[in-house]
Parts: structure tokens; C-alpha cells; sequence
């Protein structure tokens, strides 16, 4: 029997966010504008742990959208406590919430620890102070820093997240965000390309021509090394780019947006991959044999990769194999068109 987790999330949208950062349009991000009450939030778990399916056997209740710790106490208490009774089911295995780094103190943790959290996720979004600045994040590099060693000296799961592509950010300055939040040692990291929405900074600056966030095709490769930097540092990432939404691509007016992005980025992976092996390999007319679980990864989408080494001069044959292979491919180098 397959064990999978998976999380019930209860989105509190721009609740206890001191400003509206350039990008934010929490609306159209979570779908809603409605606070949920306690009620709500207990109905919210309870349906869902009846409709789950039963090999989900790791359980997070997750509290997403706003800042959960700037919002008012009674509030957040209220959130808490409306769930507490779900904690004694083997399946849940704690809560989740996610915050600003300039909302955590120790009276905070003090009551996140009393009602059960185990994971405190962080916006970082980038670790430069310049680009914090210019997208109104009212909060420093510093104070990632200090938060993230309060949250990891309190025992809790830290994790980051991480926006490439904002306003003054470079590919470089977004690769040193990448490298600063190691540093930091987190559980886990979130990687959000910047996508602009209607009615945000962003979208004004986007109108006026004071700004053109990376397109897709420009921020796939760009990810592709942050990817490869934290699976490095053995940095688990849980997300890659925002959830599929019918909302989000009606509103959205720039950036980088794909219902797929994840898989665009592990196809760019593969074709990285393959290409320094041809190159090391020598020659022009190879043989690829490809797990048939990896179709689609490794050629990319609509045979692209295979398209781009065939462009670059390689004369390359491919089949699929639904047999096991040692890898996810095997490449062989021909003579003469022959093996």
C-alpha cells in the first residue's frame, strides 16, 4: 500500500499583512477574499480527512494566504483552537502555517508550539535588501535571518520561500537568495517565479514599461540552477511556481506562469544533463534509450529537447523502453550510424 502525505489548507488571504507587497493580489492567488472563521476551518478539515484517501497517512492542516502570526491574536487563537480536536487522529501529524520573517518573537512561538504547529514557513522572497525594498516587503534580509534561527532553536520545521525574478532583482541576485537561504539550513523551500497580476505595483510598473518580469522561457533555466543548488544541499522543495488556476490566468498580465512549470523545469534539467554528456562523449549519432516513466521529462514538451540536440548537430535516434534500465535513460555513442 503506496503512504502519501498531503495537507488540508485553509487560506487566510492578505490577513495580517501590515502593506500590500508589489505583486500581491491575494484574491486572485487563493480564489477568495473571505476570512474563514473557526467553524469554517473545523468544517474544512473535517471534510476533507472524510473525502482523503485512505493511503494519505501524513496529514498537515495548513494555514496559507496571509501573514498568521501579524494577524490579531484572538484571531489567530480562534484558528488554532477550532482545529486542536483533529491533532489526535493518526493521521494528522500537525499544523502549518506560513508568516512574515518581521511577524515571529518569542511570545509568538510560545503560543504556536502550546496549540501544535510544527511548521512555520517564512516569505523570504529574496535575500537582498535592495529588491525587498523596491517591492515594499517592509521587512529586511536581516530578519529572515534572525527568524529563522528563533523558529530552528524552538524545534519547529522551517521553511523558506523564495520568489525569482522581482522588480531590481537579477539572475544573479536571485542565485544569491538561493545561496543565503541554505545557509540558512531549512527543511524546506518554496520557489515562486514573480507573476504579475492586475491590479498589483507590479502591474503598473509593467504598463508604464518601468519593469518586464522574466517570461517562462527565460525563467526556466534560471530555476533550473536554484533547483540544482538546493537538491545539492539536500533542501527538499515542496513547490515549484504557483497551483494551476482558471482565476490566475485570466488576471494575470506578465511573468512567469505555467499550469506545468515543475515539469518544464525537469525537462530543462534532462537536457542540461544530456548535453554535457554528448559533449563529453564526442562525436554526432547517438542511440537514447529512455524509461518509458520519463517520456515526457526528458524529451520535453512536444519533443523539444530532442528538437534543440538535433539543432545543435547531433544526429540522435530514440526509443522508448517499458523494460527496467539502470537510470532514467541510456545514452550511446554510434560509428558510422552503426552501434
Amino acid at each position: 500500500m503506496n503512504r502519501l502525505q498531503g495537507n488540508i489548507a485553509i487560506f487566510i488571504p492578505h490577513s495580517g499583512c501590515p502593506q500590500q507587497c508589489s505583486f500581491c493580489n491575494q484574491r486572485t492567488i487563493s480564489g477568495t477574499d473571505e476570512q474563514p472563521t473557526g467553524v469554517q476551518a473545523n468544517m474544512i478539515c473535517k471534510e476533507a480527512l472524510v473525502n482523503m484517501s485512505p493511503h494519505t497517512t501524513s496529514v498537515e492542516i495548513a494555514f496559507f494566504g496571509g501573514s498568521f502570526t501579524a494577524i490579531p491574536r484572538e484571531y489567530m487563537i480562534e484558528l488554532l483552537s477550532s482545529v486542536q480536536t483533529f491533532l489526535s487522529n493518526d493521521r494528522v501529524t500537525g499544523i502549518r502555517i506560513s508568516t512574515r520573517p518581521d511577524a515571529i518573537d518569542v511570545e509568538i512561538l510560545d503560543i504556536l508550539q502550546q496549540y501544535g504547529v510544527t511548521s512555520i514557513e517564512l516569505g523570504a522572497q529574496s535575500m537582498d535588501d535592495s529588491v525587498l525594498c523596491q517591492n515594499m516587503r517592509g521587512h529586511t534580509v536581516q530578519d529572515v535571518i534572525n527568524a529563522s534561527i528563533l523558529i530552528k532553536e524552538y524545534g519547529f520545521s522551517l521553511g523558506l520561500q523564495m520568489m525569482t525574478g522581482l522588480y531590481g532583482a537579477t539572475e544573479e541576485s536571485d542565485y544569491q537568495t538561493a545561496v543565503a537561504l541554505v545557509a540558512l539550513e531549512p527543511n524546506t523551500v518554496r520557489i515562486y517565479p514573480t507573476v504579475v497580476l492586475a491590479d498589483t505595483y507590479l502591474a503598473t510598473l509593467t504598463q508604464n514599461g518601468s519593469y518586464s518580469a522574466p517570461n517562462v522561457e527565460q525563467t526556466v533555466p534560471r530555476c533550473v540552477k536554484i533547483i540544482d543548488l538546493f537538491e545539492k544541499n539536500q533542501i527538499q522543495i515542496i513547490r515549484l511556481g504557483l497551483h494551476a488556476s482558471t482565476t490566475m490566468e485570466q488576471k494575470m498580465i506578465g511573468g512567469c506562469y505555467h499550469p506545468a512549470f515543475g515539469e518544464l523545469c525537469k525537462g530543462e534539467r534532462y537536457y542540461q544533463q544530456i548535453s554535457r554528456e554528448l559533449e563529453a562523449l564526442g562525436g554526432d549519432i547517438f542511440d537514447l534509450v529512455i524509461d518509458d516513466k520519463k517520456v515526457s521529462q526528458i524529451l520535453g514538451q512536444k519533443r523539444k529537447n530532442i528538437i534543440r540536440l538535433r539543432t545543435k548537430g547531433y544526429q540522435i535516434s530514440y526509443r522508448i523502453s517499458k523494460e527496467d534500465i539502470f537510470g532514467d535513460y541510456i545514452l550511446t555513442k554510434k560509428r558510422n550510424g552503426a552501434d
